[in-house]
């Protein structure tokens, strides 16, 4: 059987995947003498103060601590000491019709929603109120509300 005869473009279209196949072949090459670090090259030292170096901390600079020196404990907390959990806040918004508003804390300007099953008395729009915070469905919400006379 006769050979067929190789047109021009297929003749092209071959030399091109040629040239790719040699051009990836060599980048290949290329790259996998670059990977040739030694593993000292990735090795990285850290400090006394947390900072991250090349180089090893010298040895001579090294601080000698008395292991009887080191102390390991939790702070204690003071059992007498009373925890106010009753804040202070302003009505910023309020909905009877719906009964749910919101109170801006005269601590931090945070907003914490207020229901009105967790009212003591009725409130309205500015009036200074105490309050302590709760958890609420959606997040912390105001218990035990009443108004500041």
């Amino acid at each position: 059987m006769a050979r067929s005869q190789e047109s021009m473009q297929k003749k092209a279209v071959r030399q091109k995947k040629e040239k790719k196949r040699k051009d990836k072949e060599k980048r290949r090459l290329e790259s996998k003498d670059q990977d040739k670090n030694s593993f000292d090259d990735m090795i990285a030292y850290v400090d006394e103060f947390g900072n991250i170096l090349d180089s090893p901390p010298d040895p001579s600079e090294k601080e000698e601590v008395e292991l009887d020196d080191i102390e390991i404990s939790v702070a204690k907390s003071d059992p007498n000491a009373v925890v106010d959990t009753l804040k202070n806040g302003v009505v910023s918004f309020f909905d009877e019709s719906k009964g749910f508003g919101f109170i801006r804390n005269l601590e931090n300007d945070q907003r914490i929603f207020v229901h009105v099953s967790s009212l003591n008395e009725p409130i309205k729009e500015n009036n200074m109120v105490t309050f302590e915070i709760g958890k609420g469905p959606k997040g912390p919400a105001a218990m035990n509300v009443s108004v500041v006379r």
